[in-house]
């Protein structure tokens, strides 16, 4: 299945460039946001801090992504009233500020089936001089994430070339 992604290779990887020093998070790493995809597993034992980045790619001809208000709307899949709304295949969601984000699949059947995302953003790590480090201890080197995240998006651009 060639699905369509949007957005252009170059402007991914200007992103990644950009934000080299936050953790990429992709979710459902290499199923992507799909309904096939346990969302709630691929959370566990992860910790979102300020500046990281959450990617989500999916078939935008067959899913999109919304951000609800509330855990209210989240736990019900109440998807009239989003904050915003993702249609592009490929989106980041920057986690700027602390506190809990609530994302849903745009389908609410979907939603009922699991496909959706609660995220608990914490301070970003301090170091020792000061400076604000958005990688948890146990992460990966922000590199590899960054790297990982390069290949995928390399994956993307050529499936929507292929005919």
């Amino acid at each position: 299945m060639a699905a369509s992604f949007g957005g252009s290779f170059a402007a991914v990887v200007a992103m990644l460039l950009t934000s080299a020093q936050a953790v990429q998070h992709i979710v459902g790493d290499d199923h992507g946001w799909d309904v096939s995809s346990d969302v709630a597993a691929w959370t566990i034992d992860r910790v979102f801090r300020v500046g990281d980045n959450i990617w989500f790619a999916y078939s935008a001809a067959e899913e999109s992504l919304m951000e609800l208000r509330s855990k209210e709307e989240y736990e019900s899949c109440e998807l009239s009233n989003p904050i915003r709304m993702y249609v592009n295949g490929l989106d980041r969601v920057s986690l700027d500020g602390e506190g809990t984000r609530y994302f849903s699949s745009g389908r609410p059947e979907n939603c009922r089936k699991g496909l959706k995302l609660h995220v608990d953003v914490m301070p970003g790590a301090v170091m020792s001089d000061g400076a604000a480090a958005s990688a948890p201890e146990s992460s990966a080197p922000i590199h590899l994430k960054a790297t990982y995240l390069l290949w995928i998006a390399l994956a993307i651009s050529l499936a929507c070339v292929r005919p």
